[in-house]
């Protein structure tokens, strides 16, 4: 189910007097697939040597995938390799206050059959920063998952001290 600012108040518990929700929505697979849709800025969480390491990046879904484009580097080196990795991508809207997160788990490999490398140059793929951006990777999913939740003013933060006895009202 595509977002939308109503659909969100009501399944989050918002009432019209601007009640705030409580809980955390565990978003259905079609939800995460849409929001990721609706962006096109995320983290690439990669195992690089003996650490975990991770890049920004823009990326496209494609027919239930993810696809996004570099060059030669590390990130490469990561994304190209054996080791599955981790996408996730993020949102919040300011009006509402309704924020979400969405992950991919799952491998990557590097788009190299001739026919999927000419489909990749209709995906509307382009990169943030300059430079040679050549080789575009698919990321296919083992996992997605997502949730949605309210942003919790920071008054309303719990912290270690806020249960400490104040010597004076504040």
């Amino acid at each position: 189910m595509p977002y939308c600012a109503s659909t969100a108040r009501a399944t989050l518990g918002f009432m019209s007097t601007n009640q705030p929700a409580t809980r955390t929505e565990v978003l259905e697979e079609s939800a995460c697939w849409a929001l990721l849709r609706g962006n096109s800025v995320g983290w690439l969480a990669v195992w690089v040597d003996d650490h975990p390491d991770i890049f920004p990046l823009n990326y496209t879904v494609d027919h239930a995938t993810v696809v996004f484009r570099t060059g030669e580097g590390t990130k490469l080196s990561a994304a190209a390799g054996t080791v599955p990795v981790a996408m996730e991508a993020d949102g919040v809207d300011a009006d509402t206050g309704i924020a979400w997160s969405v992950v991919v788990r799952g491998a990557s490999s590097a788009i190299s059959r001739t026919d999927e490398v000419l489909e990749t140059f209709s995906l509307m793929l382009f990169p943030w920063e300059s430079g040679h951006k050549d080789v575009f990777i698919r990321i296919s999913p083992v996992s997605i998952t997502g949730r949605r939740f309210r942003v919790t003013p920071p008054a309303e933060w719990w912290t270690a001290q806020a249960q400490a006895l104040r010597s004076a009202p504040e």
